[in-house]
């Protein structure tokens, strides 16, 4: 029987406020992305419903979200409030395009635009990008995964950039 029937009217229109209300309260991705601000750094907290722990450097914040599945994101904020840095590891992967933001394009074109006498990347192998404007490490294997990138003109003096791990 169609609950719509036995409310008439007046229930779809209660239902459809309801659904909206509903679709308004979930969860919006996270927007803590390279290059975007550090007060984003909440939102991938409760993105990944983790734990979060902060460490001022001096020259750097970093801030580690551990998940509840174990995944490890750590972001590093410059003192310009910047997120110049990420790094992961865990059991998964983390959702790269939403780690890397409009840096996701540049990684994948980065990545196809391999010489032709570079083999081609075996599955499982490394991930090695370093073009002016992004760098990005990445490795790993089922139930193992690690990596980090970052941008090399946000990086602040004196930050050594295998400090980003």
């Amino acid at each position: 029987m169609n609950i719509f029937r036995l409310v008439g009217n007046r229930g779809q229109g209660a239902t459809r406020v309801l659904l909206s209300a509903l679709l308004l309260a979930l969860p919006l991705p996270a927007m803590a992305v390279l290059g975007d601000n550090a007060a984003s750094v909440l939102a991938d907290q409760t993105r990944m419903k983790g734990t979060l722990r902060s460490v001022d450097n001096r020259t750097y914040v970093m801030h580690e979200i551990t998940s509840a599945t174990g995944t490890v994101v750590r972001e590093f904020v410059s003192p310009a409030g910047v997120v110049f840095g990420v790094a992961w590891e865990g059991q998964f992967p983390p959702d790269l395009q939403q780690l890397l933001g409009p840096y996701y394009q540049q990684a994948q074109h980065a990545e196809q635009a391999a010489t032709p006498e570079q083999q081609p990347r075996r599955r499982g192998a490394p991930v090695v990008i370093e073009t002016p404007g992004l760098v990005m490490h990445e490795t790993g294997h089922m139930r193992s995964f690690r990596g980090q990138a970052y941008i090399p003109q946000l990086v602040p003096q004196g930050v050594q950039v295998s400090e980003i791990h």
